[in-house]
């Protein structure tokens, strides 16, 4: 049957082949750094309103114990990337960031992390494709200029500039 939802026979009469199945005493793949968080953000994200882990842990991919549910949402708590509100013994989560905003948090800590700041944003500047330079020039400016309205809409967007995989690639930015 063209068309027949996934699970049902298809074409030929056939189900759908099944992914392999890992030996039992395989580990899944791991997730990449701050997947995890990324996912509870989106969920959260997606609630009416302030949501439990319990919540969150039914609407994730996968089967995460609910303490580990609780782990993630604390650190994004500790990150400031959430709000809770105390409900009775438990709480309830809100989300207070998104991707972008758990990234931003994320180069913070590794900026603060360091000892010579200047250097590295000197580096970290140097190697920036010429289309985020200047994104991050467009920022910079409306940052000082507090008098005039922020209206994102008119930064450059990734379509508009050269991406990282600009064949000018990174150069020396003397004089930022």
């Amino acid at each position: 049957m063209p068309g027949a939802p996934h699970g049902l026979p298809g074409a030929a009469g056939r189900l759908p082949a099944t992914p392999p199945r890992l030996p039992a005493d395989a580990k899944p793949p791991r997730r990449g750094q701050g997947e995890l968080e990324a996912q509870v953000l989106a969920v959260l994200r997606s609630a009416n309103g302030p949501a439990t882990a319990g919540w969150v842990q039914e609407r994730l991919d996968g089967d995460l114990a609910y303490t580990t549910v609780i782990t993630i949402l604390s650190r994004l708590y500790a990150k400031k990337a959430v709000t809770r509100t105390r409900e009775g013994r438990s709480y309830t989560w809100t989300s207070a960031s998104d991707e972008a905003g758990l990234a931003a948090l994320r180069m913070r800590r590794v900026l603060d992390g360091e000892r010579d700041r200047g250097a590295v944003l000197a580096r970290f500047v140097s190697a920036l494709s010429p289309g985020d330079e200047e994104r991050l020039r467009a920022l910079l400016a409306r940052a000082a200029a507090p008098d005039e309205p922020s209206a994102p809409d008119d930064l450059p967007g990734p379509g508009d500039l050269p991406g990282p995989d600009d064949p000018s690639g990174p150069r020396d930015t003397e004089g930022l």
